[in-house]
């Protein structure tokens, strides 16, 4: 089970601290990700971290944003800095392992200009 928290309201140009917290014993073996789904929008990816912690980004977030994890608290992180307006999105955490993969609930971020 995934919980996501810390999306909100930003100004463009501000930042942003998303959270994951996963439950279960196996977390260190799973890769996590944060994807975004904008409205009429299909779900993308954002970044991924593996459990080697090799990181995967999205081109529009290169540079911006910075995803991380620490398996000793179950948590996997989105740091998301000089925000946009479009990346306005619902966020949502991701944990795979082989064949299995889970979602979290989804948490809104909301970038004014």
């Amino acid at each position: 089970q995934l919980q996501a928290s810390g999306g909100g309201l930003v100004q463009a140009g501000g930042s942003l601290r998303l959270s994951c917290a996963a439950s279960g014993s196996r977390f260190s073996i799973y890769i996590m990700g944060w994807y975004r789904q904008a409205p009429g929008t299909q779900r993308e990816l954002v970044a991924t971290i593996t459990t080697g912690g090799y990181t995967n980004y999205a081109d529009s977030v290169k540079g911006r944003f910075t995803i991380s994890r620490d398996n000793g608290k179950k948590m996997a992180y989105l740091q998301m800095n000089s925000l946009k307006p479009e990346d306005t999105a619902v966020y949502y955490c991701n944990a795979e392992a082989g064949s299995w993969s889970a979602w979290g609930q989804g948490t809104l971020v909301t970038v004014s200009s």
